[in-house]
């Protein structure tokens, strides 16, 4: 599943690699959507709101993972820069056997990890405010 800000692309492919469906869902539409699946391997490029949405779509049996951007890059297609073609390479990585995957983060760890990346960049502003010659 390739996640944006409104909508979500699904593409989905049986135990033989054959495509069952590719679907355009809007946010609304995507916890009646993954509930009305039986349990089954969902991937979803990590991000901060990767994790929302693991968490949300994990209630329902299914099997998440998480997988950083860097290790979708590779599927792409060359020239086939979408969210549906974004949406295939991500189930094509997936469902590799030395794939690795980002464990999916709890509220407040997320939450916790929010406050030291807003104390590191206010420490950076800082010292770049006050350059080290004046000091």
């Amino acid at each position: 599943m390739d996640i944006s800000k409104h909508v979500f692309h699904v593409h989905s492919v049986d135990s033989k690699d054959q495509v069952t469906s590719r679907q355009r869902l809007r946010r609304g539409e995507i916890m009646s959507f993954f509930s009305s699946l039986a349990p089954c391997l969902v991937g979803i490029k990590a991000c901060a709101t990767a994790h929302h949405w693991a968490r949300e779509i994990r209630r329902f049996g299914h099997d998440l993972r998480l997988i950083p951007t860097a290790y979708v890059k590779p599927y792409m297609r060359r020239g086939a820069k979408s969210d549906a073609a974004d949406a295939a390479a991500i189930c094509e990585a997936v469902t590799r056997p030395n794939m690795r995957f980002v464990p999916i983060k709890s509220v407040e760890n997320q939450g916790f990890l929010m406050l030291h990346r807003a104390r590191g960049l206010l420490v950076r502003q800082r010292t770049m405010r006050y350059p080290s010659s004046l000091c």
